[in-house]
């Protein structure tokens, strides 16, 4: 069923052949949260620290060329891979620096900016937002007295758009959406969103954590404004994370964090920045981070996000067969494939989620727990949390059948 061939996969990913707990082996289930890292990416790393180390950006020495040219390698490697211009690309810690990022840039703005807020001014989200694309919006809001809307979710865990019109209205500066759901695997749909958000003179900020790793994504395709994700999520490293934003916008917008390397001139009493994306990378930057998921979207490619993403809709679709048979279980979102990602979060009646997982790491299963980042979902839901198995490039369904066994041996060793 699958157009990957998991076995030669697995293969790249030494924590893979990790042994769990009584000799068992390791099912990985929790590449939401974050994904595994296959060889060349740890390699990569060591290689950039043991033959290229130096600053970047800084020296006129054969090392500080080097790591200049992995780094600056780096990231048009990332610009190819989701379709941008060079100089729209900037290097983060994470994706919610870059969604602070964006909001603090606003927040610094000086009145009579396109990007100041003030009060009545609107900024538009949903119910199925992360925190991390939640949270920085708040206290936007808070600092410059703008509101906070939303567009709640159907029971069926999709957004309701009947409204949209009311919702992005011409009071509207910023409408933040996920692409996929981080809790109920739910895809978006952007082109009614985006169209109505430029319809109103607003702008777009994807949050793509869950898309750029699992299917292909051009943000000129797109339409978008600005888009963030998060480099351990797509096979790389932690510590680094993508801002991108469309070119016109990052050379008016303010900086968010001030420092070397990220000006053009400076006096004792003033400094001027240098251009994007300089300007948004203060402090000698995540060099051996970059050049690892620089390894990571090579990886990828190499792979064809295609097949990631046709191999993904495959498990999906299995998985989703396998829990309907399954007594008292209940999926927090989408029960079909359509517009739906590689996340399947669910309820065992009579066993919280926490112990739901215990259980299933007992079994080598490794799955995630609570409320993901996400409470005012959980609210809406009617839920306290739930339990999440989260696929990727180096699962198949044997991994599925162990975690069917496992709910089913958890509903006995608990005798629900």
């Amino acid at each position: 069923m699958s157009m990957l061939d998991v076995a030669s996969i697995k293969k790249d990913f030494p924590i893979l052949s990790k042994k769990m707990r009584n000799d068992g082996k390791l099912i990985y289930l929790d590449s939401g949260a974050t994904s595994q890292k296959p060889n060349i990416v740890l390699e990569a790393e060591r290689r950039f620290y043991s033959e290229h180390n130096a600053a970047v950006h800084r020296g006129a020495h054969l090392l500080a060329e080097e790591a200049s040219e992995a780094y600056e390698g780096a990231r048009a490697t990332v610009a190819k891979f989701i379709g941008a211009d060079v100089e729209e690309v900037v290097f983060t810690k994470s994706a919610t620096e870059s969604i602070n990022l964006i909001a603090y840039s606003f927040g610094n703005s000086l009145p009579g900016s396109r990007f100041a807020l003030q009060p009545g001014d609107r900024i538009v989200l949903s119910e199925m937002e992360h925190h991390a694309n939640l949270i920085p919006w708040q206290q936007l809001a808070k600092r410059t007295g703008a509101e906070i809307t939303w567009f709640p979710v159907t029971d069926q865990g999709r957004l309701d758009l009947s409204d949209i019109d009311s919702i992005i209205s011409t009071k509207t500066k910023i409408v933040a959406i996920t692409h996929q759901s981080n809790v109920l695997g739910t895809i978006n749909p952007l082109e009614a969103l985006v169209k109505r958000t430029h319809d109103v003179g607003a702008v777009f900020v994807l949050d793509a954590c869950q898309s750029v790793p699992h299917f292909a994504v051009d943000v000129k395709k797109l339409g978008i404004d600005f888009l963030a994700f998060s480099g351990h999520k797509a096979l790389g490293p932690t510590g680094v994370g993508i801002f991108w934003g469309k070119f016109e916008h990052l050379q008016s917008m303010e900086p968010f964090l001030t420092g070397g390397s990220m000006i053009e001139s400076v006096t004792m009493t003033d400094a001027t920045w240098a251009p994007a994306p300089r300007k948004f990378e203060a402090g000698v930057p995540n060099m051996a981070q970059a050049v690892g998921l620089a390894a990571a979207l090579d990886y990828l490619t190499k792979i064809g996000m295609d097949k990631v993403e046709a191999h993904e809709h495959a498990l999906t679709k299995y998985a989703l067969e396998k829990f309907s048979t399954l007594r008292d279980v209940s999926i927090i979102g989408p029960t079909n494939t359509q517009m739906r990602g590689g996340v399947i979060s669910f309820t065992i009646e009579g066993i919280h989620p926490h112990d739901a997982g215990q259980v299933l790491d007992q079994h080598g299963i490794a799955v995630r727990t609570g409320h993901h980042c996400a409470w005012p979902l959980m609210r809406k839901m009617h839920v306290v949390g739930t339990t999440r198995a989260s696929f990727y490039i180096y699962n198949d369904t044997s991994d599925i059948d162990a975690l069917i066994d496992g709910i089913e041996y958890a509903q006995k060793y608990f005798k629900v």
